[in-house]
């Protein structure tokens, strides 16, 4: 029977099941996990829980000199292993010779969160690792202990494993824990209403810490008091989310440069995808990007998002959609908030917030939608890739941006890979018959292009404003056009 999952932790079922069965493994031979995820994932809850219910060992580290770690450290152990004092840790291997022992007469979870802490003020650390878990070492055969390394530097967590790296090859799990899906942050919100759940979303995305202590609990009470609880818990210089996406920037020790960050979120806040627009927005030659952009997609803020239409290009979009939020809405009026006028900042921001927050979550929504939890029937098959692409209509030298482009798995053996649909997701607008056709006209233009199996796609219009009357009859008798609303991509298939 597996260990069960404490009540306090919403969600992350997969995380939990995946950390037990890692930490109830009965071979003999100490083992190591490594557990990643941006800040305010609840990474540290899981991991104290897993130590906390299987009687293991669990450490926080803090910025400090190592001869601080390894004291703290040594504290930390005499009171866990009950000695008479704290343990004297000369250093580090000693250290983690003392962490293999734990696990000597069972199981033992061990965890050292904040790992890059350590590790950075102690550089040798990773190697002394790896040696310490050499197989056919004593220490490392004797032990059962299952050590877990949790660590929210992504750039640094990454690389761990990565390469020519000392850690390569002696992990047994490598844990990501990502935000929430929109679905479940609905229900942690308590959201019902599929309109009100997208626009939360759109702001706080799907990070749990957003919910609990940043804003006291307050969520909004139904569609009407959306305006209001934007201006008390998300524009309101008393409550801690107000500056929560400065300090998420401030935070990561690979962002030195946080001014030249803040101008390339900006300008993808702005709708400045690709490379050359970014370095037009802010100034810079579009080689000179190439650090910033690697760094800001390390740390796990931006990702790059290939167009499958047109190859060797891509686009650049802000995972975090309260960096969004703040790029869009409270950067430019940062004066006017900290004066407490964010009732007046929200009334003048309702236009640009539905054209640069409202209108990319909602994209990038209904693509989560197609990958996740639309039914391999929706498309005609199994869904492997969902991105957004541009289409260039050769006769008319005009572009198609298709917010959906939805790629099935390989074909086994040659052969073109079989394109499952492509889509128009707009919050704000009515979607219609012209609409359609706009889409029927990209599908014959990829029809005739070579890479893909276009013929057969399906076509998908999704609006936030619903679909004129006409639309809904033609989508009734042709099952290639598929419409998406609110309802369906929270509640349907």
């Amino acid at each position: 029977m597996g260990l069960t999952k404490p009540t306090g932790i919403f969600d992350r079922d997969y995380e939990w099941a995946e950390l037990a069965r890692f930490a109830a493994d009965e071979r003999p031979g100490a083992t190591l996990g490594v557990v990643s995820g941006r800040r305010r994932q609840g990474k540290t809850f899981l991991l104290y829980e897993l130590a906390r219910a299987t009687g293991g060992f669990y450490f926080g580290a803090t910025e400090a000199t190592p001869a601080e770690s390894l004291r703290r450290l040594g504290e930390a152990l005499g009171q866990h292993t009950s000695a008479p004092g704290p343990l004297h840790l000369p250093d580090w291997s000693s250290a983690v010779d003392a962490l293999l022992a734990l696990g000597r007469a069972r199981p033992t979870t061990v965890v050292l969160d904040e790992f890059p802490y350590l590790a950075r003020a102690s550089r040798d650390l990773p190697s002394i690792l790896q040696h310490a878990l050499t197989p056919g070492r004593p220490e490392r055969v004797e032990s059962r202990t299952r050590l877990l390394l949790c660590g929210s530097a992504l750039s640094f967590m990454g690389g761990l494993l990565a390469g020519s790296a000392p850690l390569r090859g002696r992990a047994g799990l490598e844990l990501p824990v990502p935000p929430l899906d929109y679905r479940t942050a609905a229900m942690f919100w308590g959201l019902s209403d599929p309109l009100l759940a997208a626009q939360v979303f759109a702001i706080v995305g799907g990070t749990p810490a957003y919910r609990r202590e940043y804003v006291q609990d307050d969520a909004p009470d139904g569609p009407a008091d959306f305006d209001d609880w934007v201006v008390r818990a998300i524009l309101n210089p008393a409550r801690p989310l107000f500056r929560e996406a400065r300090y998420l920037l401030a935070e990561d020790p690979d962002l030195r440069d946080t001014a030249l960050y803040h101008s390339v979120l900006a300008a993808v806040a702005e709708g400045n995808g690709t490379r050359g627009g970014i370095a037009s927005y802010i100034g810079r030659k579009a080689t000179d990007l190439q650090h910033p952009l690697t760094v800001l997609e390390d740390a796990g803020l931006l990702v790059r998002d290939p167009d499958p239409l047109r190859s060797g290009r891509s686009r650049y979009r802000i995972s975090e959609p309260l960096i969004t939020f703040y790029q869009a809405i409270m950067r430019p009026a940062w004066t006017a908030l900290e004066q407490r006028r964010g009732a007046d900042v929200w009334r003048r921001s309702q236009r640009r917030f539905g054209s640069a927050v409202l209108g990319p979550a909602f994209e990038e929504t209904v693509r989560q939608w197609t990958l996740r939890f639309a039914v391999p029937e929706t498309f005609g098959g199994v869904v492997a890739e969902a991105s957004a692409g541009v289409l260039t209509d050769p006769s008319t030298r005009t572009s198609h941006e298709l917010d959906l482009v939805a790629i099935g798995e390989p074909p086994v053996g040659d052969g073109a890979r079989p394109l499952l649909g492509i889509g128009e997701a707009k919050w704000g607008r009515v979607l219609g018959r012209p609409d359609l056709g706009r889409l029927e006209r990209a599908r014959q233009l990829l029809a005739a292009r070579e890479g893909f199996e276009a013929d057969a796609a399906r076509l998908l219009l999704a609006s936030g404003e619903g679909f004129t009357d006409e639309l809904r009859q033609v989508a009734a008798g042709r099952p290639d056009v598929i419409l998406v609303d609110p309802e369906r991509l929270y509640f349907g298939e």
